[in-house]
């Protein structure tokens, strides 16, 4: 699959496109932290540990989070696989 930024899963230094490889760097960084918390959020609602208002304030978080991460992904012309960079012989990020 042809990625919409052309990196082949590598983050862009390109020196005039600098502003297109920091936020791919950043939303990557906030993606993969994203998800990080997601996983953490399920194990905790499945141990049955948060409360009723706890479980439905955590969903409501998460899914602005998302929202706000695909607002950012168009304005920067970035998707997912954009952020997904590749690591080289440790393979891909996420």
């Amino acid at each position: 699959m042809q990625q919409a930024s052309g990196t082949n899963g590598r983050i862009n230094f390109d020196p005039d496109k600098a502003e297109q490889g920091l936020a791919q760097l950043v939303l990557t960084v906030v993606e993969l932290l994203r998800q990080i918390v997601e996983r953490h959020a399920m194990r905790r609602v499945e141990g049955g540990t948060l409360t009723d208002e706890q479980v439905e304030n955590l969903g409501i978080a998460l899914m602005n989070l998302e929202e706000k991460m695909e607002e950012l992904k168009e304005v920067f012309g970035l998707d997912a696989d954009d952020l997904n960079i590749d690591l080289g012989p440790l393979g891909s990020l996420m």
